[in-house]
């Protein structure tokens, strides 16, 4: 007999409908729960062309929710959120049911930790990458982000001994942080999140597991799982106080 489905979360993406996010997010996923992946086609061959779409991102996602009758939303990307400045504010007054951004999920997850100082790992050149970090300033964390990449064609998707070494000599070049901070799905750390917590000693917080964790807690659930680091094991409580 097949598992009842408990919530229906969508999974929305500013670019295509087949973006790298939807294959590393897909193991996190518990059986009871189906995600709905839309891509908005915002952009193609550069992230910024995403810049400045506010109001078309809230009015697509706001009438996905009506039509799919999504029980949750995920709006991926940081990218997303710093090129256009109170998107998160527009969404929480549109939407009427649980949803998170990338930025803010994650931020979640690094205050349950306690992080002030995180190293920042993504896939993104230096513009995008300082606009997150000022971003996170702002919301008390700061960031270091010592590798970003030359251009913004999305590079190469790493293996996960890369991302390991990757993450191993940037945490060896920067002075000490709290945690490491992995955003954007082309640099997916899934597969060595508990390598990278076991021999490096650090906390990690990726983005996709982050932002599961957040829209499901805010929808009431709890869904501890092993092999995909500490937040996904501990599934901690979603304080108030963060949300």
């Amino acid at each position: 007999m097949a598992e009842i489905i408990k919530a229906t979360i969508g999974f929305v993406s500013g670019g295509t409908s087949s973006m790298p996010h939807y294959n590393s997010f897909l193991p996190l996923v518990p059986s009871a729960i189906k995600v709905d992946f839309v891509g908005l086609e915002l952009y193609r061959e550069s992230l910024y062309q995403i810049a400045d779409k506010k109001e078309i991102i809230v009015q697509r996602v706001k009438e996905f929710v009506a039509d799919r009758q999504w029980d949750g939303v995920i709006v991926t990307a940081a990218p997303t959120e710093v090129l256009n400045p109170g998107l998160f504010d527009a969404l929480q007054a549109a939407l009427t049911v649980p949803f998170t951004t990338a930025l803010h999920a994650c931020v979640a997850a690094l205050r349950v930790y306690s992080a002030k100082r995180v190293l920042l790992l993504t896939p993104f050149d230096q513009g995008l990458n300082d606009l997150i970090c000022q971003h996170l300033k702002k919301l008390g964390i700061s960031a270091v982000a010592p590798h970003p990449f030359s251009e913004l064609g999305v590079p190469k998707r790493m293996s996960p001994d890369e991302v390991f070494e990757l993450t191993k000599q940037n945490l060896n070049a920067v002075d000490p942080v709290d945690a490491v901070y992995f955003q954007g799905a082309v640099l997916d750390p899934i597969k060595v999140l508990e390598r990278i917590e076991t021999y490096l000693g650090m906390t990690v917080v990726a983005s996709n597991p982050a932002m599961l964790w957040y829209v499901l807690s805010k929808l009431g659930m709890s869904y501890p799982m092993s092999g995909y680091g500490r937040l996904m094991k501990e599934w901690p409580k979603l304080s108030e106080l963060i949300s």
